[in-house]
């Protein structure tokens, strides 16, 4: 028999075919879920991105041009 035909019965055949395809199997895994991650990460940057934008108009708002007089504002009953 020559040395490089092999055997189908053989274990080693079978374990290294049954691991080339979990190997096969793992790296669309991997490359699945580091597509999810860079989704989440471009998520995250524009929620980032937007609470950035909604602090400064909320940081707008609470402070107006001038300074404020407290005698200016109502008291919160009328």
């Amino acid at each position: 028999m020559p040395a490089d035909d092999h055997d189908p019965a053989d274990p080693s055949d079978a374990r290294l075919t049954d691991l080339e395809i979990k190997l096969s199997f793992t790296e669309d895994l991997v490359e699945h879920l580091n597509a999810i991650v860079a989704r989440q990460q471009q998520t995250l940057d524009a929620l980032q991105h937007e609470l950035r934008l909604l602090r400064q108009q909320l940081q707008a708002q609470d402070s107006p041009a001038g300074p404020r007089s407290l005698r200016d504002e109502l008291p919160p009953h009328y």
